[in-house]
């Protein structure tokens, strides 16, 4: 009989998807339920029905799970955000781990060695930063966190991997909002003043900062606002304005005034003070950072003779907390706030082996080049999308002996790995770090080498003079890009010389743009640059 909506079914829970739903099956057909745990016996609801798979809710649990546990949120379900509060952190860690290894192995094709995943000290309480958009409902100030795939405000002052103090604090905001009558921001409109709370604490320092968004210059009485803040907690050492006057999901604007207080407060990491100021990029669980970068250190391997180059390096937190072990680091970032930030922290903690670099990998490359730099290790830190073809190429070019890669998206991380090995960087080892226990994310650290140069004797081949068709002597992958870069001002990457000349039938071999899976999302030639190779093909006569 085939499945359709608001069907009721009794299901046997299988698996456990990433992102805390489980997986059963009706009739063949995989069917999601949030919720649940490996073992449940349960009734589920239909809710949507696709082709192949299904979606439902729990109507009711028949049996339980042996690591089925009852959330202490009240909110959990309308929340969305702990997905994994219905069963063991045990249970979790192992979902979250066989994850990361999944990734590697149907998105990367690599294979490396996975180390057990660090798990956290608690899993409660340990975020040091919060951002929460004001709601206002029936004459009612929510304050809380959006409900999954919506913006509709789900009223949680308790968040319970917020700080406790962050609820005191929310409490004065809506003290204050009522005293003074302030208006609340609504999307729809773009209309109203207060947008956001956002509320960030030192978590060894204990100094917390405490930020308004709003859609304007300026808040009414904020005299009144300082006074309730300080009196209740003396923790705080900061309060500020951010003005976000832009109609855009981005929550914090370009601009801030500090009210009372300093511009920045201070915590403690690896023996390290930073100053984290409201736009700094600063890990929201400190004790787990820690374990991370220690891991990343590890994985570097440095003898206190290595030059360290630290790419996407933000506030300079990982390359500063390997200082001490390197001869040098250079850290490199585009965004300028950020290098500012990095040379403060550098400062303030008297490191003087470490420099940076406002720009992207491209341009920091080509400035060591002109030094005469050759970095021995590369720290590879980027936002959740990964690295660019580009990056990567850059990176591999350099030639490093050792890569170390820390991601949040293991997806992203494994689809990266699998473009490093096709450029002679091998996945060696690969750990996961659980920076955010209760919810769907994992970080993951990966050591990434090129051959063993203990047991491997380099020479200096040209690959493009090996096993070649008569088509590829004519011009080599350099020549390639050169003529590219002159006619058009495209830079390409050896990656989409390689997907182009495969569709024009002129790699006949094996090459690194095959996909390591029939799934693998691995970066294709964008149109303008596939014409533009073409063109230079047509010019080498590798086509016509």
């Amino acid at each position: 009989m085939e499945l359709k909506k608001n069907d009721r079914i009794n299901l046997k829970i299988e698996s456990c998807s990433s992102n805390g739903s489980g997986v059963g099956r009706h009739n063949g057909m995989a069917i999601f339920v949030p919720a649940t745990a490996v073992g449940d016996e349960i009734t589920a609801h239909v809710l949507k029905v696709k082709k192949n798979y299904a979606f439902a809710k729990v109507e009711s649990v028949i049996t339980p799970a042996a690591d089925r546990i009852a959330p202490e949120c009240p909110v959990y379900l309308k929340c969305g955000g702990c997905v994994f509060s219905h069963m063991t952190y045990e249970a979790e860690k192992k979902i979250k781990a066989d994850h990361v290894a999944e990734c590697f192995k149907r998105i990367g094709g690599v294979s490396p060695e996975f180390e057990p995943i660090i798990g956290a000290e608690s899993d409660s309480r340990y975020r040091n930063k919060a951002q929460y958009p004001v709601a206002a409902e029936n004459g009612e100030i929510k304050t809380g966190f959006y409900s999954p795939h919506s913006h509709r405000v789900i009223h949680c002052p308790d968040c319970l991997l917020q700080p406790a103090e962050f609820e005191e604090i929310l409490g004065v905001f809506a003290e204050y909002i009522k005293e003074n009558n302030i208006s609340v921001y609504d999307e729809t409109a773009h209309r109203g003043l207060l947008r956001h709370i956002y509320i960030r604490k030192g978590a060894a320092s204990g100094e917390i900062m405490v930020c308004a968004v709003i859609n304007g210059k300026k808040l009414p009485n904020e005299e009144m606002l300082v006074t309730l803040l300080t009196e209740k907690n003396s923790n705080i050492k900061s309060i500020i304005v951010n003005t976000n006057i832009k109609d855009t999901n981005v929550i914090l604007g370009e601009k801030c005034r500090t009210l009372w207080g300093a511009d920045y407060i201070t915590d403690i990491l690896c023996g390290l003070k930073f100053r984290i100021s409201p736009l700094s990029f600063y890990q929201v669980n400190r004790s787990q950072a820690e374990r991370l970068y220690g891991r990343a250190a590890e994985y570097a391997d440095l003898t206190g003779k290595e030059i360290v180059l630290d790419l996407y390096c933000g506030a300079g937190t990982i390359g500063l907390s390997m200082a001490s072990k390197a001869k040098e680091i250079i850290g490199v970032e585009i965004v300028p706030e950020a290098i500012e930030d990095a040379k403060i922290n550098a400062k303030i903690n008297g490191v003087k082996n470490a420099r940076f670099i406002c720009g992207d990998a491209a341009q920091a490359a080509e400035i060591l080049k002109n030094e005469g730099v050759k970095p021995d290790v590369i720290i590879l830190d980027p936002p959740r999308k990964g690295c660019s073809p580009e990056m990567i190429e850059t990176a591999a070019e350099m030639q490093p002996e050792r890569i170390v890669y820390v991601s949040c998206d293991p997806a992203t991380l494994a689809r990266d790995c699998g473009i490093f090995a096709d450029l002679g960087y091998i996945a060696v080892k690969a750990t996961p770090v659980d920076m955010f226990p209760r919810s769907g994310h994992v970080e993951t650290v990966c050591l990434l080498s090129k051959l063993n140069t203990k047991h491997h004797i380099e020479i200096d081949l040209d690959m493009d003079e090996l096993n070649l068709t008569d088509a590829e002597k004519k011009a080599t992958y350099q020549e390639i890009k050169d003529y590219v870069l002159e006619h058009s001002g495209l830079k390409v990457s050896s990656l989409y010389i390689a997907q182009v000349k495969q569709k024009c039938g002129i790699i006949e071999r094996d090459c690194y743009n095959k996909p390591k899976s029939e799934d693998a999302r691995q970066p294709k030639c964008p149109p303008n640059k596939e014409k533009a190779i073409k063109e230079a093909l047509k010019h080498f006569g590798m086509i016509k």
